[in-house]
């Protein structure tokens, strides 16, 4: 095998933001188990585009026994194939891409961080909007373990954390529930929730939340997003105060709590 560069990851600093795996045009990285892992070798073209957006510096390039690069099916990534033949073929270190080639289909896209713009939404002591069709999403990804609670979209906001299920079994759940809040789902029966805690410890001190909203179904098995936020918010040395609204299978609101 080619001798050449990849990306090597310091597990101990990693913080499983998913950045990385935004940043990795060809999709050779992943988030498993609350860290980043380079699950495809022949996919990292070595030239480091995913560094820069890492908060915590647990990225950096080693030279390695590795095979040689594949552009994956779809992806028209010129710098980075042309930098990863100059590796194999020893012509000097590459240089950095300029940035994704327009059109480009990298990495997964659905990991791929955005925010967007609906129709401006009514102010808080307004009237409830009466269109339910529109969606009050801003931002994306939403998945707490891809989320990264660094980005502005969730800066000092009134973030929402809910249960999967929810947002299927209220039919009002955008005008009512998510209207004017950044969300993070999850599902603490069937997720891995390992690095869950400290994701949320980090949204309490990286985010800094006006306010923090649960929303979780009455099942017991979606007690655990309850459980998860008031231990991370203890552990962030916050007193940001969180409002659990649980939701009865047939989605009515069966109560709220204020922690």
């Amino acid at each position: 095998m080619p001798i050449r560069n990849m990306i090597k990851i310091d597990e101990e600093k990693c913080n499983g933001c998913g950045q990385c795996v935004v940043d990795c045009e060809e999709g050779a990285l992943a988030i498993i188990d609350g860290k980043a892992k380079l699950v495809k070798e022949s996919y990292c073209d070595g030239l480091g585009d995913c560094i820069g957006g890492c908060p915590t510096g647990a990225l950096t390039i080693e030279q390695r026994e590795a095979p040689p690069f594949e552009l994956p099916e779809g992806v028209a990534h010129a710098p980075a194939a042309a930098g990863a033949a100059r590796q194999a073929d020893g012509a000097g270190s590459p240089t950095p891409a300029s940035g994704p080639v327009a059109g480009a289909g990298g990495g997964c896209p659905g990991m791929r961080a955005f925010q967007f713009k609906h129709a401006e939404a009514p102010s808080k002591a307004g009237p409830e909007p009466t269109d339910q069709s529109s969606s009050a999403l801003t931002h994306w990804p939403i998945q707490l373990h891809l989320v990264n609670f660094q980005a502005p979209h969730y800066q000092n906001r009134d973030i929402l954390v809910a249960a999967d299920c929810s947002a299927f079994a209220c039919g009002a759940f955008h005008p009512r529930l998510l209207q004017g809040k950044a969300v993070a789902i999850a599902c603490p029966k069937l997720d891995n929730p390992q690095g869950y805690l400290d994701k949320l410890t980090d949204m309490f001190q990286s985010a800094a939340p006006v306010s923090v909203t649960v929303v979780r179904m009455e099942v017991p098995c979606c007690r655990g997003i309850t459980q998860w936020l008031p231990a991370a918010r203890d552990a962030a040395g916050s007193t940001v105060p969180i409002e659990e609204i649980i939701l009865g299978v047939d989605g009515v609101i069966q109560g709220r709590t204020t922690y």
